[in-house]
């Protein structure tokens, strides 16, 4: 992994390697010529850097082409169960070194671009990531996609192709300003139109009786046009694929334009369906009835089902001749997982194909619905569970208002028999809610309309069945599971920390990124001071590089011997990062107070992107900028505490922060956060976690023990007790001297002297308005981060735990998830199988 520093260490290399790598380096670069020279229609004289870029992602892409191809005929020719993964969001990041190492030609790659007189780093560097997610949830599913081709499930991912992603956040004045985010602007080497299998999706129009049945007649039509991306597995020659979906308007225009002479009218209209996926929502936790949502939700659905059953009646099974009996095996053949409910549509919508378009009876088609969909909540927090209200339905989409009214008066006389006379109980699990607005209750479809309703660690899944959906359990306790999340090793150690790679490598073997469990052999090791001393010489190496980028970016020097104290994440109130500002205060007041102590220096870095409408969440970036300007400009602080706002946090950035942290901040108020996977991602680079129990948190500190994690802070019951009896935030701030000078700073302008008043807003929320419950944490989290300095200072013990972390991740691999999913949930088994590569097949030879 690591790239040699000298040309007689590349001459030793290649003579070790081998003569058929070498032919493979000369291989690709003709190959590379060729895209240059044909593709692009350049020479070296005229081309740029992004071209560089281009012809190297179009070479490898021919690497895996034939891959993708024979993953496709083998998946027709053994007819497997498919498993289609519907999702809204998929934070990809970028795809050049993940494909590289996926196929298992960096090497070779690397060696041939040094060849050219290019470094490979700079052409990684062009490429722009696909933004086309808003955090955990759509990197998640990113993660779950790299999974599921390693472990050779025929899976397709689902979603919509978004012209532009997360916007760029870029920071002025302290402030976040959004800017568009036209990720496709250069085009994308990666994808592939798909024009044939271009879909219908119908909105408005009305549902008429006919002597077949219902018929949803006088609709508006969008179409769907597909673009495939590949997926490659690690090692294993299967390349699955990522469809997303681009709305396209009707070739056919409005003739009465035409018969008016308005021409330019009519093209104009055309243009608007295709608004339907021009932009990414910027927000996964925050439900907004948006009609355009509405929209992109139902397109990704439509075209999917439609693609969904397209291939399944061109199946063994799907291709028999009677047509009322060739969806009995439906269920066997197709597995539909709804990524929270943005996709939860689905449910209504193949019902809709079912009835209206195949004719089956509803209960036939309720078992097969029911039967292949399952759900994954994502959040608990009740501002994000998706509710639409009937009217926008019953405008846009009138005949999945009427399967869903039907499907909820069936599923209301199961409850009424089975708990007669409660009405309230019936009140509370009807998928319509009465109360103000009418509005359909979205996640209610989806437990409804599943087989399967899982969480996503095992407090959160605890929660859906004790509290949110108790009801629903109580009813139905055998749909409920839970399926803890994971991150790809590929992408999260593999890619991002080559060095930390290697010295896994050396000491377990080659085997652990597709079965990450291995690690815990490296807890032998964790007291041995000649392994301490190398994970100590990557980490700084990492700490070094990213030390250089914040200098190049920020403009900032910082101390690479300090330690990197981070939280990176979108920025919102239940994620507290007002509470590690808090922190940071107190530091710098103690600092002041008494500058000769002995303070273990940290660069604290904080980043992440409030959504453009979250005003609190805006405010909370301006104030963590505001308190970094005083802090970064105290002489008297120097070296011990630097602040740093991490401008526009994506994936790529997160591959350099990852590898370069000493403490991951997970300190969300218990009960909140669904599971993180940040936090696991931290963990498997050897960070040590400052963090609450709360979501994923609480199994990592049972895979390495108490003694290698600081838990500080309430737990879920007692943040409930707090909440019953009353929370009063005078109490602590009275009661605590450096709460009480943090927050007096904050609302007297100390960090804000050119308008005193700035943050009084941020002061109010701690003090009357805080449903976190911060400053009842505070005494706790700062006791913790005491224990964290101290603990920093002995770089012996620091560094076993470190190395505990490492070896203590193989649970929380995206693989080990996956394999549950598909055993406990979608019914296949994982295969693991490596297909034989293109140039290894007889008719290559």
């Amino acid at each position: 992994m690591s790239r040699p520093q000298t040309d007689e260490e590349r001459r030793k290399q290649i003579s070790v390697r081998g003569i058929a790598e070498v032919g493979n380096v000369t291989l690709v670069k003709k190959n590379f010529n060729r895209h240059l020279h044909y593709t692009l229609v350049k020479d070296r004289n005229v081309s740029t850097m992004r071209d560089y870029y281009f012809a190297l992602a179009n070479t490898v892409r021919d690497n895996m082409v034939g891959r993708w191809i024979r993953t496709q005929q083998m998946y027709y020719e053994k007819d497997p169960k498919r498993v289609y993964y519907l999702s809204l969001e998929y934070y990809m990041g970028r795809s050049l070194q993940n494909t590289m190492i996926n196929l298992g030609i960096q090497s070779e790659c690397e060696e041939a671009m040094y060849q050219l007189g290019l470094d490979i780093e700079n052409l990684e560097d062009m490429e722009e990531d696909a933004g086309l997610g808003n955090g955990g949830l759509g990197r998640l599913a990113a993660c779950f996609l790299d999974s599921m081709a390693t472990l050779g499930l025929a899976a397709y991912g689902y979603g919509i192709r978004y012209e532009y992603g997360i916007f760029a956040q870029k920071i002025l004045n302290g402030e976040q300003q959004e800017e568009p985010d036209d990720w496709l602007r250069y085009g994308n080497p990666w994808e592939k139109a798909r024009p044939e299998f271009m879909k219908p999706v119908h909105f408005y129009g009305r549902v008429i009786d006919t002597p077949e049945g219902k018929k949803w007649v006088d609709t508006q039509v969008v179409y769907a046009m597909p673009y495939d991306n590949p997926i490659p597995g690690y090692g294993n020659n299967h390349v699955n694929t990522l469809r997303l979906w681009s709305a396209k308007s009707p070739v056919d225009f409005n003739l009465k334009f035409f018969n008016d002479g308005d021409y330019i009218q009519a093209v104009l209209d055309r243009n608007l369906a295709e608004n339907i996926s021009r932009v990414l929502y910027p927000n996964d936790n925050f439900f907004e009835g948006k009609e355009l949502r509405l929209k992109q939700e139902y397109f990704m659905v439509a075209a999917t089902l439609h693609d969904i059953v397209r291939r399944y009646k061109a199946s063994k099974f799907g291709s028999r001749e009677n047509v009322r009996q060739h969806f009995d095996h439906f269920p066997d053949k197709v597995a539909i997982q709804l990524n929270d409910t943005h996709p939860s549509l689905a449910i209504p919508e193949l019902m809709r194909i079912l009835i209206d378009e195949e004719h089956l009876e509803w209960d036939k088609a309720w078992d097969i619905t029911t039967r292949t969909c399952a759900y994954t909540n994502h959040t608990v927090l009740p501002e994000a569970l998706e509710r639409w209200p009937v009217s926008m339905l019953e405008s846009i989409l009138p005949r999945h208002l009427q399967i869903i009214y039907h499907i909820n008066f069936l599923f209301m006389e199961k409850v009424a028999k089975q708990y007669p006379g409660d009405f309230d109980r019936m009140r509370r699990m009807s998928l319509v809610e009465e109360d103000g607005e009418k509005r359909i209750n979205m996640a209610h479809v989806s437990i409804v309309g599943s087989h399967a309703v899982n969480g996503v660690a095992a407090i959160h899944s605890e929660i859906l069945k004790k509290d949110l959906f108790r009801d629903f359990y109580e009813f139905e306790p055998h749909k409920f599971q839970n399926k803890t999340n994971g991150i790809t090793p590929r992408r999260w150690l593999l890619l991002c920390n080559p060095g930390l790679s290697d010295l896994i490598a050396e000491k377990i073997g080659d085997e652990w990124p597709v079965h990450l469990e291995q690690l815990v052999a490296l807890k032998k090791w964790a007291k041995d001071p000649n392994f301490q001393r190398n994970v100590a010489r990557v980490k700084q190496e990492n700490k070094l590089k990213l030390a250089q980028i914040l200098e190049k970016d920020y403009g900032i020097k910082v101390n690479p011997a300090s330690m990197f104290d981070i939280q990176v994440k979108r920025i919102h109130e239940y994620k507290r990062q007002l509470l590690n500002c808090l922190h940071i205060i107190t530091l710098y007041n103690r600092i002041k107070k008494d500058p000769t102590a002995n303070f273990t220096p940290r660069t604290i870095m904080i980043g992440g992107k409030a959504a453009p409408g979250y005003y609190v969440a805006k405010q909370i970036i301006k104030l963590i900028c505001a308190v970094a300007n005083v802090v970064n400009n105290d002489p008297i602080v120097g070296d011990k505490l630097k602040v740093i706002f991490l401008e526009n946090y994506r994936v790529t950035l997160a591959e350099k922060i990852m590898p370069a942290a000493d403490l991951s901040e997970q300190i969300s108020t218990a009960g909140t956060e669904a599971s993180g996977t940040g936090n696991m991602k931290f963990m498997l680079n050897g960070a040590l976690t400052i963090g609450t129990l709360d979501g994923a948190n609480v199994e990592m500190a049972e895979e390495m023990g108490n003694d290698n994690i600081f838990i500080f802070g309430m737990t879920v019951e007692e943040v409930e007790a707090l909440k019953k009896r009353g929370y009063n935030a005078y109490d602590y701030y009275n009661k605590n001297p450096e709460i009480r000078q943090c927050i007096d700073q904050i609302q007297g302008g100390f960090f804000s002297p050119s308008n005193p008043n700035e943050f009084k807003n941020i002061a109010d929320i701690l003090l009357k308005y805080d449903h976190y419950y911060l400053l009842a944490d505070y005494e706790a989290y700062i006791k913790a981060q005491e224990l964290v300095s101290k603990t920093y200072q002995n770089q012996a013990k620091w560094l076993e735990m470190s190395i505990n972390n490492i070896a203590s991740s193989g649970k929380f691999s995206s693989d080990r998830t996956i394999c549950e999913y598909a055993r406990e949930i979608w019914g296949v088994e994982p295969t693991w199988e490596k297909l034989p590569a293109p140039e290894d097949t007889p008719a290559a030879k």
